[in-house]
């Protein structure tokens, strides 16, 4: 093959992609090699690649291809999550579409339905994970819902209840009304709305007074409409103004209920009255105020149906008047919460907000404004209701003292370690796990009832009515499991669990883990919980957790912004390799990702500047190497480059051992574009086209072993073009009838020449000062010059003479003199104790050079000092933008290192 003068991303792309699958290699044969596994966080079948999705398989693709070229049995397991929620919610808007819903028909023929839109339209997730280059072993692609995790999912669910630690029990969930179903935290998005603060009269009962001969005690809500199922009101034990009615009754203004003044710490007596209502049957804290109170779960108050719509209390206290009506104002129809502030103002129970208007005169409002902090759900759109209903738990705490401890012991590693932190905080206060959900798609939870309200629990149900025993009748729990629950057994139930698989003996417990932080508790902790509890080991040995992707100014992206990046976009412009690469090097342990299309631009230069590279050895007969090991070298520059290949090798395996993706990008990086393309290729040219037909071709053997390091190093992170260049840059002969892929790791088997490396670094260097000078001086970069050495000795003009072919071609100084330099203007550099004198008679007008660089001095001085003034200015610094004070840091930084650049250029003149 012949390289094609330009690069072209989207022409090598699709074909290696489509060869690499079709030809078996994401899973190559190799049964007798060391495994390696990572699993996949499964994306819901309803997706789409997110940048979040793109930053988290990536990471995972370079450390499997690493592992794959290093001879591993590398497992990538691949898979969907079933989503169920989301999944149901499109199938549902798809009926309306045509009039049609979800209750007309069975829930047997609406799942199908659902089997269906799976079949046909879902997991189009796949095929861009594809595009972004994922070699997931999609031979064996699963999905939660399929036989042998459906097989799994029973399995778990019967065993843990038989252990009593799935049990069921009325407690407060967040209620979706619009959903209909109890949802998980993360599917609960917090948002910042206008609301009120109504301050209210809670009369005492039985003419009991406060200590100030106040009758009434001061509560304030966010939510009034909640007071129809109020069953206390809280005080803190040490407030002493309500020391005195602390187990005294509150006669409830609209419901005539009478309950007790209860003592709690949860009530602050800083804020506002020092009073709370208590609602247990709808707000988290106050269920918990409630327990502490003395009522059961099963005597707590509910006032609202699964639609949000006030149904009769327990107690059959709740006015007629409020039955049926929804708990806020809708479609222009008052409701609950707006009647109840109306009656509490008829019964001069309501304390007004006064204010006082331009005038100064006082103007009384019903509620004071407030910008709330409330939950919605983020698929169903509305106000997330806590909702007092009986739902399946699993006993959270039981399970979480194993992965505790394997934390603690270093059974698992977490990277970064700040994280620990976190995992046992959360761990060690966590809270019964809701895994019920009222939805019709998902795995249907393995539970039976009585006519008495007997649990059966089986995997099916001809063991669950062999439980009940003949002519009991059953009917089944219409509930089916949070999508987490299914997902925690995929690192076992991926690999065959329960029935005993060669894979899940080879492969369980998987190697890593990576996750993004904002699912290590729904996911990460109950992997680890679960994995524990069925395969009596540890999940993972390692749970590596990144960052967020946010948008370039830091904010989080989101619709609502029209800030959210495409990464198939960024794919369509800049090629995958580049997108990948930008991640990669982006990626630093601890810290969020600033999205930068420039970044992602540059490193398409990246795989340009390569792609050239490669053209300019094939034009220079320079072809693919026949051997892992460095070859034989006797010139400096060839055994420099060989030791620099050693070098970056051992810090690439490092840094990639210790999961710093920023590290081993930037290593193969600056080794690539600086010391191979920039200093390499440049330093050899003058070999390549000279008469040494020796060391012409001692060049080109290293040159074309060096090309195949920088291929075989870059693919975890560039796989299609290093694919591509591996098969352009060898011949027929060369026998290299395999791909890239599933190449070997690099093994140069070369020591680090000290002598050389020195040698060459001082030429670079040289090199590189000589051309700072003639920039600095406005030299033209092609002027030949001759350099006077001051301070040398006979190693250093032995070494001249060696390089003097490279000095000359590329560093432009034609000649050198060990003798004093002429009288004169001269610019001087000086490396490793010895001073080079490079006479400018002739190469500039040293008067008009003077005067220029003066100009630009105090011109650029002048900047800098008012840049000075304006940070020294605290009125600046404490009122400007953020981002205007850090600029005027910036262009001061960039002013005065411009300004002591020009001031050595100045001394170098005399």
């Amino acid at each position: 093959m012949t390289l094609d003068k330009n690069f072209d991303p989207a022409a090598i792309e699709a074909r290696w992609y489509t060869h690499w699958e079709k030809s078996g290699q994401f899973r190559p044969e190799r049964d007798d090699a060391e495994p390696f596994t990572i699993v996949n966080p499964p994306p819901n079948v309803t997706g789409s690649l997110h940048i979040g999705h793109a930053l988290d398989n990536t990471l995972q693709d370079i450390i499997i291809r690493h592992e794959r070229l290093k001879g591993k049995d590398a497992l990538w397991v691949v898979g969907m999550d079933h989503a169920g929620i989301a999944t149901q919610m499109v199938v549902e808007r798809q009926m309306e579409e045509r009039q049609d819903k979800r209750t007309n028909y069975t829930r047997e023929e609406f799942v199908e339905k659902v089997w269906e839109w799976k079949e046909e339209s879902g997991g189009a997730i796949t095929g861009q994970l594809r595009r972004l280059g994922c070699s997931m072993d999609w031979a064996n692609e699963r999905f939660t819902m399929d036989d042998g995790m459906n097989e799994a999912v029973l399995k778990v669910f019967v065993d843990l209840y038989n252990d009593g630690l799935i049990y069921r029990d009325k407690r407060l969930v967040n209620w979706d009304p619009a959903l209909k179903t109890a949802i998980s935290d993360l599917e609960v998005e917090t948002v910042d709305t206008k609301g009120g603060f109504w301050h209210f009269k809670y009369p005492l009962a039985d003419g009991v007074k406060l200590d100030n001969g106040q009758d009434y005690i001061e509560v304030a809500t966010t939510r009034p409409e909640t007071m129809l199922a109020d069953m206390a009101v809280a005080v803190h034990p040490s407030d002493e103004r309500y020391k005195s009615v602390i187990g005294k009754e509150i006669e409830q203004p609209i419901t005539g209920r009478r309950f007790k003044v209860v003592a709690d710490e949860h009530a602050d007596p800083e804020l506002g009255s020092g009073a709370v209502k208590i609602t247990p049957g709808h707000d988290f804290n106050d269920f918990e105020v409630g327990k502490r109170a003395g009522f059961a779960a099963g005597e707590m108050l509910n006032m609202l149906d699964g639609e949000a719509n006030v149904c009769q209390s327990a107690d059959g206290l709740v006015p007629d008047e409020f039955i049926g009506l929804h708990r806020f104002k809708k479609d222009g129809v008052d409701g609950a919460r707006e009647l109840v502030v109306q009656r509490m103002k008829e019964l001069r129970c309501l304390i007004p907000h006064v204010t006082k208007n331009k005038d100064g005169e006082e103007v009384e409002h019903d509620a004071e404004p407030r910008t709330i902090a409330t939950p919605f759900g983020d698929r169903g759109g509305v106000v997330i209701e806590p909702w007092l209903t009986d739902q399946w738990y699993v006993d959270a705490e039981t399970l979480a003292q194993p992965a505790i401890k394997a934390v603690r012991d270093g059974s698992i590693e977490i990277v970064p370690k700040t994280w620990e932190k976190t995992w046992f905080n959360w761990m060690e206060n966590i809270q019964p796990w809701c895994v019920s959900r009222q939805l019709w798609w998902g795995h249907r939870i393995p539970a039976w009832f009585d006519d008495a309200g007997k649990i059966y629990v089986a995997e099916d149900e001809a063991a669950a009515q062999a439980q009940a025993g003949e002519g009991v009748a059953l009917t089944r729990d219409p509930d089916v499991l949070d999508t987490w629950f299914s997902s925690a057994l995929w690192p076992f139930g991926t690999l065959g669990w329960p029935d005993e698989t060669e894979d899940l003996k080879r492969h369980y417990p998987n190697d890593l883990l990576i996750s993004g932080f904002d699912i290590l508790f729904f996911w990460d902790a109950r992997m680890a919980m679960q994995g524990i509890q069925f395969m009596k080991d540890v999940p993972w040995k390692r749970l590596y957790l990144h960052g967020l992707v946010r948008a370039e100014d830091g904010s989080k992206m989101s619709k609502s912004k029209g800030n959210v990046v495409d990464p198939l976009g960024l794919i369509d412009q800049y090629g995958a390799d580049a997108l990948r690469f930008f991640m990669a090097a982006m990626e630093s342990q601890g810290r969020d990702i600033k999205m930068d299309d420039k970044r992602v631009e540059g490193y398409r230069n990246f795989a340009t500047k390569l792609w050239n590279a490669s053209r300019f050895c094939e034009v220079n007969g320079i072809g693919a190497s026949k051997t892992l090991r460095a070859p034989e070298a006797k010139l400096p520059v060839n055994r420099w480059i060989i030791s620099e290949v050693t070098e970056t090798l051992a810090t690439l395996d490092k840094a990639l051992g210790d999961l710093r993706f920023d590290a081993a990008a930037n290593t193969i990086y600056h080794f690539t574009w600086d010391r191979f393309c920039d200093w390499y290729l440049e330093l050899i040219k003058p070999l390549l086209q000279g008469d040494d037909t020796a060391a012409a071709a001692e060049t080109r053997a290293v040159a074309g072993w060096v090309l195949d390091q920088i291929i075989v190093m870059l693919h975890p992170f560039m796989p299609f073009i290093t694919e591509e260049l591996w098969h352009s840059m060898a011949s027929e002969t060369d026998g290299r009838n395999y791909d890239l892929i599933v190449a070997k790791w690099p093994e140069p088997k070369a020591e680090i020449d000290a002598d050389a490396k020195a040698e060459v670094d001082w030429l670079i260097r040289l090199i590189s000062a000589t051309r700072t000078a003639k920039v600095e001086l406005n030299i033209p970069p092609g002027t030949k010059m001759t350099a006077h050495v001051r301070d040398g000795d006979e190693a250093l003009q032995k070494r001249i003479e060696r390089q003097a072919s490279a000095l000359d071609r590329v560093g432009r100084l034609e000649s050198f003199s060990f003798d004093p330099a002429p009288d004169g203007a001269t610019a001087q550099i000086v490396i490793d104790g010895a001073t080079y004198v490079l006479p400018l008679a002739g190469a500039i007008d040293i008067d008009a050079e003077k005067a220029r660089l003066g100009k630009a001095l105090e011109g650029v001085s002048k900047e800098a000092k008012s840049l000075e003034g304006r940070l020294g200015n605290a009125n600046f610094v404490e009122k400007a933008k953020p981002e205007a004070v850090e600029k005027a840091r910036a262009d001061l930084a960039d002013k005065s290192a411009e300004a002591e650049r020009l001031q050595a250029a100045l001394a170098r003149l005399g």
